[in-house]
């Protein structure tokens, strides 16, 4: 039977067990969409990257939940280069890679950095009742009408769509007990895929933000640390202007109440933006490739 090497690689985080787990399939030329999908599910990760060739770009990653393929994933994108990195694939300075987003600059540091260009940021703000959101947070209306007098709601999206939501205090963020069916809907009305909580109130003194990100129709009730999101997010406070240092790296922790914490780097000036961070390799094996429901389709 043919084997494919497997890993689940923890990005945005240099300790094992913490940040984002993500499958990375090194080598999945060949595979059709049925197997990729198969092993997307045996691996269990909210994403799987699989790296293939591409004829214009370094490689091109293609990312698949249990459940279904998506455009853009930024943990896994840090997970399979820091991999790629770990295992001289590929070295340090500027790399291409394809999306179904488009194709970005990726750009790998001595110590193992991963840099990630994102889309170019969209902004739009939104006008969504906070009882509603509220409601479907679990959280006191008046946690988000403190913050939202001087920060709007808003979808944005560097490759992922999000659903921005100010908290005041760390407390109420720790504290939410969110409702997916009504995430899920506020997320349908809006276009977003998934609702991006987040308050100035954090733990590391150095950080701008600390966030939660429920993403339920990506089949993700909350993904421990979310690099789109992380970048959506810091477009959205450069044009708000609400954020001192222009022109400064803003740091986003994530993760903590999953028992998975992490950090994810960001460059933006509100339009352009770059999301940084490294990654452990946690559990590299050999995976039996499966067969593909494709090759059972009868034609008449």
């Amino acid at each position: 039977m043919e084997t494919r090497q497997a890993l689940l690689v923890d990005a945005f985080t240099d300790e094992s067990m913490t940040g984002n787990p993500a499958g990375v399939v090194p080598d999945a030329d060949g595979l059709d969409d049925d197997q990729l999908q198969k092993i997307a599910s045996e691996l269990g990760a909210s994403e799987t990257a699989f790296v293939v060739s591409d004829d214009d770009a370094d490689r091109r990653l293609r990312y698949f939940t249990p459940e279904r393929e998506v455009d853009l994933c930024g943990h896994a994108t840090v997970a399979a280069h820091a991999h790629l990195f770990e295992r001289d694939v590929v070295g340090d300075g500027i790399h291409s890679l394809a999306t179904a987003t488009g194709t970005f600059e990726i750009e790998l540091t001595g110590n193992g950095t991963v840099w990630m260009e994102q889309a170019t940021a969209e902004v739009d703000i939104v006008d969504i009742a906070y009882d509603e959101i509220a409601d479907a947070l679990g959280v006191d209306v008046a946690s988000l009408r403190d913050v939202g007098a001087d920060l709007p709601l808003a979808v944005a999206s560097t490759g992922v769509p999000f659903l921005l939501v100010p908290i005041n205090y760390f407390e109420h963020v720790r504290d939410a007990d969110p409702d997916m069916r009504a995430i899920q809907r506020l997320c349908e009305e809006t276009g977003a895929v998934g609702l991006y909580a987040f308050t100035f109130d954090t733990l590391d003194p150095d950080a701008a933000v600390h966030a939660r990100a429920f993403v339920p129709l990506a089949g993700i009730p909350e993904d421990p640390v979310t690099g789109t999101g992380a970048g959506a997010v810091c477009a959205h406070l450069r044009r708000q202007a609400v954020l001192d240092g222009e022109g400064e790296e803003l740091l986003v922790e994530q993760g903590h109440f999953l028992d998975r914490p992490g950090q994810v780097r960001v460059q933006t000036d509100g339009h352009d933006v770059r999301v940084g961070g490294r990654a452990v390799t946690t559990l590299d094996g050999e995976l039996t490739v499966p067969d593909s429901d494709e090759d059972d389709i009868i034609e008449t």
